[in-house]
């Protein structure tokens, strides 16, 4: 039940988060304080990254096991923790406001979550 609900509140947050990066880059970085140039088109990679792996995400939140779970756990996991050491030098950097920080908390959590499932509870088969 955890993991079904980890993968599912994930699926969603990288769903909505992707579809607004893809959609509307500017403000979302005005957010954050921080301004791009109409001719970076960096954020909305990342936004069609996440909502390919929201949609992963999406799909997995029914399998309990096997190998095609384990390989989206480590991958989720990896994710999250290098989207975590990223998180923190932006932040450390303060080329942004303050709202830079929720990203860190973000990633941490998520990298709990993911490491929990990865190398403290029983893997799946």
């Amino acid at each position: 039940m955890r993991l079904q609900l980890t993968l599912t509140v994930t699926a969603i947050g990288s769903l909505l988060f992707g579809i607004t990066l893809l959609l509307f880059p500017d403000n979302v970085a005005l957010l954050y304080g921080v301004t791009i140039d109409q001719s970076n088109q960096y954020p909305r990679f990342f936004g069609s990254a996440l909502i390919g792996f929201g949609t992963v995400l999406w799909l997995a939140r029914k399998i309990f096991s096997g190998p095609a779970l384990r390989a989206i756990l480590y991958g989720s996991f990896i994710a999250s923790l290098t989207g975590l050491i990223i998180s923190i030098f932006q932040a450390i950097d303060s080329t942004g406001n303050s709202l830079e920080w929720s990203t860190v908390i973000i990633y941490a959590l998520l990298t709990i979550g993911f490491g929990d499932f990865v190398f403290r509870t029983p893997p799946p088969k």
